[in-house]
């Protein structure tokens, strides 16, 4: 419980973020782009990264998630501290804390534990906070592809930005 929302996104940069980079960075270094280009692209992919990875977390509270597809609580289940969970316990009282302390860090749950954890996020608007989080990562992430030529490909690029968040909301 005492990882921090710094720890939490160095995470995100060490996995998530770095494979996006790698990602948006190969074609221009390929193409032998100028190598501005290529860290912008870089830039663009890593903070893509971010973003995408922010509202991923933010999906797996949520009950819309089960349209695409996917298991909600799996985070929860196995106790990874995400930005949902860092920005509620900011806020948490003593008994919502003993909450996160037993069903996150002890690994003890029951079968409602996850609806109980989702009316807490809820309460403290954390699902909200996350995706504006993750906004604030796609813009800089905008801000960053605007440095590279105007292109179909660089509008697709921007069109993924909203895409990718938004679809967690």
């Amino acid at each position: 419980l005492a990882t921090t929302m710094d720890d939490y996104i160095k995470v995100i940069e060490a996995k998530t973020a770095a494979l996006f980079a790698a990602a948006c960075e190969v074609g221009p270094v390929i193409a032998g782009a100028p190598k501005e280009q290529a860290r912008a692209m870089s830039e663009y992919g890593r903070l893509m990264g971010i973003a995408f990875q922010i509202a991923d977390d933010a999906l797996d509270y949520s009950s819309s998630r089960e349209t695409l597809g996917k298991t909600v609580g799996d985070d929860f289940r196995e106790g990874k501290m995400t930005a949902p969970v860092i920005l509620a316990l900011e806020k948490a009282n003593g008994e919502e804390r003993e909450f996160w302390q037993r069903t996150m860090a002890e690994q003890n749950q029951t079968q409602d534990d996850l609806a109980t954890a989702q009316a807490l996020l809820e309460r403290h608007k954390a699902l909200e906070e996350t995706l504006t989080l993750a906004r604030r990562y796609g813009e800089q992430a905008l801000s960053a592809l605007q440095s590279t030529p105007a292109s179909p490909l660089r509008d697709l690029l921007a069109d993924l930005i909203p895409y990718t968040i938004e679809r967690a909301s």
